[in-house]
């Protein structure tokens, strides 16, 4: 029986291993919703131009006024939400208000607009 002991160990690390890659996975996915790639038009670039035709310096980082952080690199420009969105509220009664000037969301009551509603998570 000795045998049946040493061979359960390394399938509970196993199992352990691939909660883990799970857990990571599932993480990834729900930071890296909000960010979007612009690949560069051509690799013989010294920058990287944006929606709006603006150039921007290789290795160089910027916010743009849709609070976003973005940074141009040889593959082109990546662009990520700096602002937390709410989750799990309840939709029927309530509201997410965005404001632009601080990039954050407020979760506030459709009949009373001065009261604010209970969320569950908000996501980056």
């Amino acid at each position: 029986m000795a045998g049946s002991a040493e061979l359960q160990e390394p399938v509970k690390k196993e199992n352990a291993l691939l909660i883990s890659f799970a857990a990571l996975a599932t993480f990834v996915s729900l930071c890296d919703a909000q960010c979007y790639v612009i690949p560069n038009e051509s690799s013989a670039s010294d920058g990287c131009k944006d929606l709006s035709g603006v150039t921007h310096q290789l290795r160089s980082d910027w916010k743009t006024d849709n609070c976003e952080s973005c940074h141009c690199d040889d593959d082109g420009i990546q662009c990520c939400s700096t602002a937390a969105i709410p989750m799990g509220f309840d939709r029927d009664k309530c509201q997410a208000v965005f404001n632009k000037e601080t990039c954050t969301y407020t979760v506030l009551e459709k009949e009373n607009p001065s009261k604010t509603c209970a969320v569950e998570a908000w996501v980056l």
